[in-house]
């Protein structure tokens, strides 16, 4: 009885659902699709701003979007050949061969990077007999460029410098170093350093300034090649600025982005950071193979904090690694392993050394070429600087107003604070681009 009953209400027809509660359905269904969209546009990020235009990004924008064939770039913090073009080192070329028959693996490093490669990039930047290095008192890991060494250097300064968190920079200095240390969580002041009306170095202020600041402050310096002025001390105003800096007992936290560049030299470009170790200083250094080995994109750099004992010394590679690990956890291997390639072969390194000449020495006639155009030009004024000032980058002296006619009028970029990459001048458009800042500045 149970069972037929069972079977004759599975197969008993359905009824059909009245039209009220057809209509009601459909009414609550689209209430509540309404109100799912109703959330969905309203975005988790709608309050989010938009952000300023990166300054350097922009002038590359504008020069692509202008369709004057005689337009000139000068705002790219890049190496180009005299075509004005990328160049990839020979050198670096061989050492990629040579890493990839190799057929090594493509396991993680270490968090702190390839050792062949930090070893070696030590031993360019302070040298093989330095007593950092031969005392075991030199804490160091590979970073992402240069870039990454300071985003380092700032992180782990935040958490165990002790005596402050503010940090002094150069006023000017490259843009994205107050960015850099502020997100770091450190407090960035300035200091005096580029004397604007007589385009050189303002070593009166500069001195007064680190006299000044509180004891013990932490202090940005650039070892060569500023950036973006190109006005760096000589030896003797660097021995006064350590003098001011030990009776102070400041800390001294090197930029190293251009070593060899500068000059064509790397010993040279490197007296700053050595005088200060040979002079007792404990200092930190961000170096960068972005430009004197044209390793930009492969993002190759170290950080290195120099200390007084071995034992100090492993305490703050520990801590580098607690740094480093939420960071990126380990670097990429293949431009560190192209850099220690180069760097622990002797021919190749001979070689090397030769090609940065090449760069900086092209770099170094352009600035006379357009100095001595100018002058041809019958311009009155003084463009001595040009060829004093020293690296990729140099100050002119022009005005913002100046800027901006050389762009809109004569298709020449660069910052609006006169600072051109000496990088983008060329035997083909020097000429023009003396003409053009004669036409402005007359």
């Amino acid at each position: 009885m149970a069972s037929a009953l069972l079977r004759r209400a599975s197969f008993a027809p359905v009824r059909p659902a009245s039209a009220l509660f057809l209509r009601s359905r459909v009414q609550h269904l689209q209430l509540a699709s309404i109100s799912s969209s109703a959330i969905l546009r309203s975005s988790f990020w709608k309050d989010v701003p938009l952000g300023p235009p990166d300054a350097i990004l922009g002038i590359t924008e504008a020069f692509k979007a202008d369709e004057f064939a005689e337009k000139i770039n000068l705002g790219v913090g890049a190496y180009r050949d005299d075509n004005g073009k990328p160049w990839v080192l020979p050198s670096v070329r061989e050492a990629e061969l040579r890493v990839v028959s190799k057929k090594l693996d493509k396991e993680y490093a270490g968090i702190t990077g390839v050792p062949a490669f930090t070893k070696l990039a030590s031993e360019l930047s302070l040298s093989p007999s330095s007593p950092a290095i031969t005392e075991g008192r030199l804490a160091i890991t590979q970073s992402i460029s240069g870039t990454g060494a300071l985003r380092i250097g700032g992180e782990f300064l935040d958490r165990w410098y002790p005596h402050s968190k503010e940090i002094y920079i150069p006023n000017p200095s490259w843009a994205n170093h107050k960015v850099l240390f502020t997100d770091s969580g450190l407090t960035v002041k300035q200091y005096r350093y580029y004397d604007n009306k007589n385009i050189a170095l303002d070593l009166d202020g500069l001195l007064a300034d680190l006299q000044s600041i509180p004891d013990k402050s932490m202090v940005l310096l650039h070892a060569c090649a500023h950036n973006p002025t190109g006005v760096d001390p000589t030896p003797e105003e660097w021995a006064k600025i350590a003098d001011v800096m030990r009776s102070k007992g400041h800390f001294p936290f090197f930029d190293m982005a251009y070593q060899g560049f500068a000059s064509g030299d790397a010993d040279r470009d490197a007296f700053a950071v050595r005088f200060f170790i040979e002079q007792g200083f404990e200092i930190a250094l961000a170096q960068s193979f972005a430009k004197n080995m044209g390793l930009y994109g492969e993002r190759v750099g170290t950080f290195s904090i120099v200390s007084e004992t071995p034992e100090i010394s492993k305490a703050v590679e520990s801590q580098i690694k607690i740094v480093v690990r939420p960071l990126y956890s380990n670097p990429p291997v293949h431009g560190a392993r192209v850099a220690a390639e180069i760097l622990g072969d002797a021919d190749l390194r001979a070689q090397w050394l030769e090609e940065v000449k090449t760069m900086a020495d092209r770099i170094i006639s352009m600035r006379s070429l357009l100095k001595s155009n100018l002058e041809q030009l019958g311009s009155q004024l003084n463009w001595s600087h040009i060829t004093s000032q020293i690296g990729m980058f140099c100050y002119t002296g022009l005005s913002p107003q100046q800027v901006d006619t050389l762009r809109s009028d004569y298709s020449v970029y660069l910052t609006r604070d006169g600072r051109i990459s000496v990088a983008g001048v060329t035997t083909k458009n020097v000429q023009r681009l003396a003409e053009s800042i004669h036409a402005v500045t007359k």
